[in-house]
């Protein structure tokens, strides 16, 4: 792939999980997509899983499903895990 089209499915599933897990911005969600398309592909391949769809859509789904497992591993970190904190 070229880096236009790391860039489209980049923001495609970056945008997608944003939706559901809180973005970060738009640079931030399109780095998250791309960093979501190497945790994804990483995570199908280890599990034994195959894209529902073949082609770009199959690839955005991959990027997507990756996007939103870094992105709770993001607030699991920057939360300090799942409890909330206390207001004063």
């Amino acid at each position: 792939m070229d880096i236009v089209t790391w860039l489209i499915v980049g923001l495609i599933a970056g945008v997608l999980a944003s939706l559901l897990g809180g973005g970060y911005g738009i640079l931030a969600d399109i780095v998250i997509g791309i960093v979501g398309a190497f945790i994804g592909s990483w995570l199908f391949v280890h599990m034994g899983w195959h894209a529902p769809w073949r082609g770009l859509a199959g690839t955005i789904f991959i990027a997507f499903v990756g996007a939103l497992v870094l992105l709770l591993l993001l607030r699991l970190v920057s939360d300090g895990g799942f409890r909330r904190r206390r207001r004063l």
